[in-house]
């Protein structure tokens, strides 16, 4: 079978891994890929949200499968284009996107079907901004409506910081919207749990707790994602049959009835608030870098769990999981997620000395004249499997010195709350 694998990041390495692992697969096209899926498939270079060149390239390669990893072509309706054009796609329609590409509808979708989730309000100017402050404790969430790339979250100590917030995107900073969702703080540990889903069924598809803040013990301003690990050792089966009976069903029927059922990977993002879980937000695709800690524990083939969801056969698939824990760090380019420079060799990268339970993902990296240089703010997911999150992050920790990237940083606490 040949695929097209859509995106360029660690978490499209990690699939394109699993993928090139499969019995079904022939060949593995991934538009436009980074210098870590080039070991494994043909990269071409495209722009993603050129939907009709991208429709060239599956005909041409005579791709029988595309798998979309990142959030922005499904939200703008890839899926929906390809359907028409009678083209095998795995991921959700623009409709069913709109959990990711919009905040205020995936908070008034709580609303009508009584989902748990923080107190908020969706606004498009400044009097309902001081309406919300006025009656609600500091601190407050401030989102951006659409998609923001990791951006669009500030947590707001006073109300100055609130009001500079919101002005900014009501001026146009994110160009998906000028609207923003106010929500009140909740104070817990957050939690990813993740679900493979089609048109009558869901699976199970493992749970991870990331770090999003770029400095150690959690502080600095949010990032796409320094770290993760797999599985949360928060959640029990008591808790996870709260999140499915309260949040999951809830909205899948409420997606379903309005004839647009979910079809997918669907990462659910938790706040566990004494022992009760809140819905914070949800991504209509594998997390990044959950992707990387996940992937590497699954034992069943991803291309036969992703071939029985787009055919709706779902429930007559077993998903098995290795019993290891898995880490991964990610090295980023000094400066991010503010201003970074690119085009950074990353010298060492072909000597450093990984064991079985190693690898390393890449996420921003480019090949040019056979050496690899950074391309964007992270750069790689250093991941190993083991039995403890302690042994396996002194285990990262040690290829990230062999590695010595003078021109990147990393976090050295990732996982701290599974392992002090």
């Amino acid at each position: 079978m040949n695929i097209g694998l859509i995106g360029s990041g660690g978490r499209e390495h990690a699939l394109c891994q699993k993928i090139y692992e499969s019995k079904i697969t022939n060949n593995i096209i991934c538009f436009p890929g980074n210098a870590g899926t080039a070991q494994l498939a043909k990269n071409v270079e495209v722009d993603i949200l050129d939907f009709k060149k991208l429709l060239k390239l599956i005909r041409k390669f005579r791709i029988e499968l595309v798998i979309v990893g990142p959030e922005e072509p499904l939200v703008r309706g890839l899926v929906d284009f390809l359907h028409k054009n009678r083209i095998k796609v795995f991921g959700p329609n623009k409709f069913a996107s709109k959990l990711e590409g919009s905040k205020a509808f995936m908070k008034k979708l709580c609303k009508q079907n009584n989902i748990p989730t923080a107190g908020f309000k969706v606004c498009t100017s400044k009097k309902q901004v001081y309406d919300f402050l006025n009656k609600n404790k500091f601190p407050v969430v401030i989102k951006a409506d659409g998609l923001a790339a990791g951006k669009g979250v500030t947590i707001c100590e006073n109300k100055k910081q609130v009001l500079n917030i919101s002005e900014e995107i009501f001026k146009g900073k994110f160009k998906s919207s000028k609207k923003i969702v106010l929500e009140e703080f909740l104070e817990g540990e957050e939690v990813s749990y993740f679900l493979v889903v089609d048109k009558n069924n869901f699976k199970f598809f493992g749970t991870a707790q990331d770090h999003k803040r770029v400095k150690e013990k959690d502080r600095g301003p949010n990032t796409g994602g320094m770290g993760a690990y797999s599985p949360a050792p928060l959640i029990n089966k008591e808790l996870e049959k709260k999140i499915i009976e309260k949040i999951v069903k809830p909205t899948l029927r409420a997606l379903k009835k309005g004839n647009n059922p979910y079809k997918g990977f669907l990462y659910v993002g938790l706040m566990i608030k004494n022992k009760e879980p809140y819905l914070i937000e949800y991504n209509v695709r594998m997390g990044d870098p959950e992707c990387q800690v996940i992937l590497p524990r699954l034992k069943t083939d991803i291309v036969k769990i992703i071939k029985s969801c787009v055919q709706d056969n779902l429930k007559n698939i077993k998903i098995k999981w290795k019993k290891e824990k898995c880490m991964t760090i990610v090295l980023c380019s000094k400066g991010y997620p503010g201003y970074y420079k690119k085009g950074k060799l990353l010298e060492n990268i072909k000597k450093i000395k990984l064991r079985k339970s190693d690898i390393v993902y890449h996420a921003g990296t480019k090949i040019i004249n056979n050496q690899i240089y950074s391309n964007g703010g992270r750069v790689l997911n250093i991941t190993s499997l083991g039995k403890s999150f302690l042994k396996v992050r002194k285990n990262i920790i040690r290829v990230l010195k062999n590695l010595n990237w003078k021109y990147g940083f990393y976090r050295k606490d990732i996982g701290w709350r599974a392992i002090d």
